[in-house]
């Protein structure tokens, strides 16, 4: 470990023990600014000269305080957090520190409810000179995507769903997109998935896909098929003509995938398909 050489707000800082006080541990940054660790977190270990990370932030007086625990986002992170209160002037959010997160009514979308789940970036506040949460993402995010190309693997983060598809942060800096039509397995807030770029366009905006385009997994469909078989006794009421959307349910692909991987495993003397449904073949 390496001391800070300042005292950072938002972020994992490593700090030299320097002093034991009743109200906790002082610790100190190599330019000589100090911070405290509330006698709360102070644990045996915590000798004098020892180095510690702590994560540093403010208290309910705006005094710059240092803790052990780690937030669920730290400065120019993005997280998924629950509205815990709801003031005049903004809502505070739960990011698993002893004092909540503040998201100021400028900050909102929308007004926040308590029990609301909601996609924020922590962020510093110039006019108050302390972390606060922003639902107003659009202007963090990179609109000249640089060195993607269609097809390559980027991981994406799901942050809120729309009536077109799934908004994503791609490669934590930019935005993107996954079309309903795209998706055939089950999605939630706050998921974190590997995709496959589509179309970059104009306004910067990815398009994504969770398949590589001209792949079209068939074994994989084909197993995953035969593994719902042998888990309902080796027969369901499906066939080629059932509904897209009943095989997007029941087996988490297309009906594209699912009638290529029908035909395949028929060719292999797997399964035969009748008009009641789908049989595994006795051997």
């Amino acid at each position: 470990m390496q001391q800070n050489e300042y005292l950072e707000l938002g972020l994992i800082n490593t700090l030299r023990v320097d002093r034991h006080t009743p109200h906790g541990i002082f610790l100190m940054a190599t330019d000589g600014n100090d911070v405290l660790l509330p006698q709360a977190y102070v644990e045996d270990y915590m000798i004098e000269d020892s180095l510690l990370d702590v994560f540093l932030y403010t208290d309910s007086e705006d005094r710059l305080i240092a803790t052990t625990k780690k937030p669920l986002a730290m400065l120019d992170q993005f997280g998924l957090f629950e509205v815990v209160d709801v003031a005049p002037f903004g809502a505070f959010v739960n990011w698993g520190l002893l004092k909540d997160l503040l998201v100021p009514n400028m900050f909102q979308k929308e007004p926040f409810q308590i029990g609301d789940k909601r996609f924020l970036k922590v962020v510093y506040d110039e006019k108050t000179h302390r972390l606060v949460g922003t639902e107003k993402l659009g202007d963090f995010f990179d609109k000249r995507p640089k060195s993607l190309t269609p097809n390559k693997e980027v991981d994406i983060l799901i942050i809120s769903k729309t009536p077109l598809g799934f908004k994503c942060i791609v490669e934590e800096k930019y935005e993107g997109l996954i079309y309903h039509s795209e998706i055939f397995e089950n999605i939630n807030l706050g998921d974190k998935k590997t995709a496959f770029v589509k179309t970059i366009r104009k306004d910067g905006n990815i398009d994504l896909s969770l398949r590589k385009q001209g792949s079209t997994k068939t074994g994989g469909s084909s197993e995953k098929v035969l593994k719902l078989l042998n888990d309902n006794g080796g027969i369901m009421p499906y066939n080629y003509k059932s509904d897209a959307s009943l095989i997007k349910d029941i087996f988490g692909i297309s009906k594209k995938d699912f009638k290529k991987s029908l035909t395949t495993l028929v060719n292999s003397q797997k399964i035969e398909v009748k008009d009641s449904g789908i049989y595994i073949k006795e051997i």
